[in-house]
């Protein structure tokens, strides 16, 4: 931490996320002073961000099937539902 010009401030925080920063710097053996000047100094550092890299969504090759609107698959599922009523949802 910087000793040259500190100075001292007040921040409005929602009370469970002051008890949240207040446990990890106690289980962390810091200052929550500490740990607020080392959230600040990553916010506002000029390094660019990382990026998570997204795995590819795996698409299947395989064709077949017929596509339904939404109007035959909303009749399917009643039609479905009804069977179902029939035999006691069974």
């Amino acid at each position: 931490m910087s000793r040259h010009m500190i100075k001292r401030t007040t921040v409005r925080l929602p009370a469970e996320l002051l008890k949240k920063a207040q446990r990890k710097a106690a289980a962390e053996g810091r200052t929550l002073t500490g740990l607020m000047e080392e959230g600040l100094r990553y916010v506002v550092s000029d390094k660019p961000a990382e990026k998570a890299v997204r795995p590819p969504i795996p698409v299947s090759k395989e064709g077949g099937g017929e596509i339904l609107s939404f109007k035959e698959l909303q009749e399917l599922e009643d039609r479905d539902y009804i069977e179902r009523m029939n035999r006691g949802f069974k």
